[in-house]
């Protein structure tokens, strides 16, 4: 590789750029005295063919312009300046650093000493600089083609309210499917393809939320165990889609394959969210490696602790926190938001530990600008922002704390859920908080029902099947003695700790997933279902399975009875929820809306309304809710009155049937039982003859109030599968 011009560029767009004519490279350091641009001359080749000192520099922005360049070419920096991290520098010209606004990466990460900026033999640890190139370990930056063609794609743009979200695993949901082309399993071709996408409509989702997508590293404790970093939140770069999940290995292969994801699912009118990690990076703390934004301008882009940057500021639990309060730091992840929805057409976020992301500068009640320049700005606004709401840090759990337009993974929600149905005593009034949208923690400024994320399992713990069969996590694959993962799951095993061939106890746990299941999908608030819950999937009783990239993780495809009806029932209620607007009210209940007229109203067994004194009893564990979606304060898109069944939701959480005396308005309509969690086969609507419905243990049933004369509800699924 010969070059012959190098022209002075221009500082943006950052990143390298192609034109048709050549490539403009545009790299940011405030600190750096020098940046040179390595070009390799081949994949394979395990050092730069030319190095070009960066001409310019314009705002603390370097840059150069190199006619000729072409698409496919790959690239690195190394960046010059002082090593002193007393003073929070870590320049080293002897790493070969990964571009921040790099749009795909090739290779992968290979761990060597090389890799740390510091000589990991010295006895001064990280204060003495390590001369070894790390240029044949390190991932190389590709400068990209960014044309795609789109053809007709829309977002098919779903309101929140009416949304289902399913979250997975690009490589684990489709690993074991045996209709994907073996050649497509585990990657994103995979999830494109027709037999996926058939699965995801008969169940009756509206969009994918997919496990970190933006290219990251496997951590070298874990390589050096032979495991890997399956969920992914260790990220190196915000602009590149993961190269593993792409079913062929060329430079820019995941950023096509990707679009052609998207677009796939759009057709089938299903959202794609991703779940970003923009909390920390996969560098660590000071003793982790050098391997992009460490060495290219390190008190930038992280924080450090004020009167001591050596170190970092840890509210992550990772070793690093991104630098929010730095405007270079900010403009990248708002960059990149941007990117992912212009370029590469993603619906929505959801930020991984996003209180971080509020943070303001070390010792500050100041938030950090990232809200207030995500709600101005006119591409994010217009897309779904889901956070999870907590950190480890200090005030770090914001549960119902975000501002609007904001949705949160409602913690409490989950917790309380699985309290509930375990059997705890003094949960219902909780429980029925949880269940009618969470109005105590999203009304107070401006939210509604829809901006709680409603979840019973995510990939982080129990799956739905392990939450009701094991008592303790059995996490002993992991390789760290059992002493990862949660020891507070809410979970109950049913009578025996894993797998057991009891009939009865089997019975309990299937009717237990159901209940649970109902739950989600009964409950005013946007549903969020784990990928596999639906078929049962069993991570044998792993609850922190970040790092098992085998079957542990894997959707399990095979036939099963328990599994089949399980996924019947689950498409039923989904089919449900979406044929009833009541349970996808878009404001909250008011609940006595004068004349004695009610839109919800909670019951005692006794068919009389739960009171004060009754939510207190630490054993009521049998309560109704009935639904008025005559009366729905509510409008359709066209302004058109929104009207629904009357809906009675029976729930009983406890050891015993209860005979539940039903409501007797208005006085010349019947009851349907639709729903049965003892009845998983109930197809048609059941008419109840007497005015009496034994609620059978641990179980719940839906009833619908038909008007004499009307046509009985019958839930029809053909429509799912177009």
């Amino acid at each position: 590789m010969h070059i012959t011009d190098v022209w002075p560029g221009r500082p943006y767009p950052l990143g390298a750029t192609w034109d048709g004519e050549g490539v403009n490279f545009a790299l940011f350091s405030a600190y750096a005295t020098q940046v040179e641009l390595c070009l390799f001359d081949s994949p394979t080749a395990p050092r730069e063919a030319v190095r070009v000192i960066l001409p310019e520099r314009t705002d603390d922005v370097w840059h150069a312009y190199i006619p000729g360049l072409r698409p496919g070419q790959l690239y690195g920096y190394r960046v010059y300046g002082p090593y002193t991290p007393q003073q929070g520098h870590r320049f080293n010209p002897y790493k070969l650093l990964i571009d921040p606004y790099a749009r795909a990466l090739y290779g992968e990460l290979r761990w060597d000493k090389a890799n740390y900026g510091y000589r990991v033999d010295s006895p001064y640890g990280d204060l003495t600089i390590g001369k070894r190139d790390s240029a044949p370990y390190v991932p190389r930056s590709v400068v990209i083609d960014p044309h795609f063609d789109w053809g007709d794609d829309r977002p098919p743009d779903i309101p929140l309210a009416d949304s289902v979200i399913y979250e997975l695993h690009v490589k684990g949901f489709t690993k074991l499917h045996p209709e994907v082309p073996e050649a497509l399993r585990g990657t994103y071709a995979g999830l494109a393809s027709p037999s996926i996408i058939a699965y995801l409509k008969a169940l009756g989702v509206t969009a994918v939320e997919l496990l970190p997508v933006q290219a990251f590293i496997t951590d070298q404790f874990l390589a050096d165990r032979g495991l890997t970093n399956y969920w992914g939140y260790q990220p190196i770069n915000y602009f590149s889609p993961e190269p593993r999940y792409a079913s062929q290995r060329a430079p820019q292969a995941q950023v096509n394959e990707f679009k052609h994801m998207v677009k796939a699912l759009h057709a089938a009118g299903i959202e794609v969210i991703i779940d970003v990690v923009y909390n920390h990076t996969g560098e660590g703390n000071h003793l982790g490696p050098t391997l992009s934004f460490r060495g290219i301008d390190n008190a930038s882009y992280y924080r450090l602790v004020p009167d001591q940057p050596r170190y970092y500021l840890d509210d992550t639990g990772t070793g690093n926190s991104l630098n929010m309060n730095n405007q270079r730091a900010l403009q990248m992840v708002l960059d990149s938001l941007r990117y992912w929805v212009t370029e590469m057409h993603v619906d929505g976020f959801r930020f991984d530990l996003a209180r971080t992301l509020a943070r303001g500068p070390a010792g500050s009640d100041q938030p950090s600008p990232f809200f207030a320049m995500v709600r101005q700005d006119p591409v994010l606004a217009r897309v779904k922002l889901i956070a999870e709401p907590w950190d480890v840090g200090f005030d770090g759990y914001w549960v119902g704390r975000f501002p609007s337009p904001w949705a949160e993974w409602n913690g409490r929600y989950r917790d309380t859920v699985r309290r509930f149905w375990k059997g705890d005593a003094g949960q219902a009034a909780e429980f029925a908080s949880r269940f009618m949208g969470s109005m105590d923690l999203y009304q107070h400024n401006g939210r509604r029902p829809y901006h709680s994320i409603n979840f019973v399992t995510a990939h982080d713990g129990f799956t739905l099947r392990d939450l009701v069969s094991y008592n303790e996590k059995h996490n002993e694959a992991n390789g760290e003695a059992n002493r990862d993962g949660d020891t507070h799951n809410n979970s109950w095993n049913c009578g025996v700790e894993g797998p057991t061939a009891d009939p009865d106890i089997r019975a309990l746990r299937l009717r237990q997933m159901m209940n649970f299941i109902a739950t989600l999908f009964l409950s005013q608030g946007t549903p969020m279902l784990l990928a596999g819950d639906e078929r049962g999937r069993t991570q044998q009783g792993n609850n922190n399975a970040y790092c098992q990239d085998n079957p542990i993780s894997w959707v399990d495809w095979q036939p099963d009875a328990e599994a089949k009806l399980l996924l019947d029932f689950t498409q039923r209620v989904i089919a449900f929820r979406r044929a009833h607007p009541v349970l996808r009210r878009r404001h909250f209940f008011a609940g006595s809306l004068g004349n004695a007229e009610y839109d919800v109203e909670w019951l005692s067994p006794d068919g009389q309304e739960v009171s004060a004194e009754l939510w207190q009893q630490p054993d009521l564990r049998c309560i109704g809710l009935l639904l008025n979606g005559a009366v729905i304060d509510d409008r359709t898109e066209r302004g058109e009155p929104m009207r629904d069944d009357v809906l009675l939701v029976l729930i009983n959480a406890g050891d015993e049937a209860v005979p539940f005396i039903l409501p007797d308005w208005p006085d010349d309509a019947e009851w349907n039982v639709v729903i049965d969690t003892v009845q998983p086969n109930l197809h048609d609507p059941l008419r109840v003859t007497d005015q009496m419905y034994h609620i059978q243990p641990r179980s719940l049933a839906v009833l619908v109030e038909r008007i004499e004369n009307e046509p009985p509800l019958h839930i029809d699924l053909t429509g799912l599968a177009k």
